[in-house]
């Protein structure tokens, strides 16, 4: 019977030593622990890495709407830089198709040309050069057409053509926005062809350089002169709706 009991208390104590779990290994518990710790500390990076990304991307984009912005303005510039100089131009295309093949001839009063006066003509060499001039000036070359004119006014001084060459060298000089040389050609075809039919509109333009030069007065004068002593002619007319745009002082 004693022995059937110890029998059995052992037989016991083997079946609860089989259910019990093996203890498990601290180093390895310790393993895991620092893995799962990386693991959210790699997720958190993660997702900081990609809150950056965003806003990178958010400063580029910010930063190419403000070049957009840049560009357009820049092209709204150039632009109205180009219809300046389209109209500048358009204004010397027409004053150049209305007076082109025109000569010098006296003036009558109110600067219109006097009836049944011909209009005089160079010799043939004259009119090669000025006209070597004349087109490079409307070809928009105009330190071509400075040259040119100026030669001209040197070497035939008493051509009948020595006045356009006067004028339209003061109107190149202008549409190069030489302002000062353009004045100084102007006066000298009112002070050499006083009564010519150039005088009206030298006497115009010599009026809208000293307002360009900021010499409000002296343009002022010049426009009103020309209003006063010219004044059946284009010119007054222009003269008269510039000075209605010229403040008085």
């Amino acid at each position: 019977m004693r022995k059937l009991t110890v029998a059995a208390l052992v037989a016991a104590l083997a079946a609860g030593c089989a259910s019990t779990p093996p203890e498990e290994d601290p180093v390895q518990i310790k393993l895991n622990d620092l893995d799962t710790r990386v693991a959210r500390i790699e997720h958190i990076i993660s997702n900081q890495s990609l809150v950056e990304l965003a806003q990178h991307l958010d400063t580029v984009q910010a930063d190419v709407r403000q070049l957009r912005g840049r560009i357009e303005e820049l092209e709204n510039g150039t632009e109205t830089m180009r219809k300046q100089q389209r109209d500048l131009y358009g204004d010397l295309d027409k004053r150049i198709t209305a007076l082109q093949g025109t000569n010098p001839a006296p003036v009558a009063a109110g600067g219109s040309t006097a009836p049944g006066t011909p209009a005089p003509t160079g010799s043939s060499v004259e009119q090669t050069v000025y006209s070597q001039a004349f087109d490079a000036l409307k070809a928009g070359s105009y330190s071509v057409a400075i040259t040119g004119f100026k030669d001209f006014l040197a070497n035939y001084p008493s051509s009948p053509l020595a006045e356009n060459a006067q004028y339209w060298l003061g109107e190149t000089y202008y549409v190069n926005h030489e302002y000062d040389a353009a004045a100084g050609a102007f006066r000298n075809v009112l002070q050499k062809w006083p009564d010519s039919r150039k005088a009206p509109d030298a006497m115009l333009k010599l009026g809208y350089t000293q307002l360009e030069l900021k010499k409000v007065a002296e343009g002022r004068a010049t426009l009103t002169e020309v209003t006063r002593k010219f004044p059946d002619s284009e010119a007054a007319k222009l003269a008269g709706a510039r000075l209605r745009h010229v403040p008085a002082r």
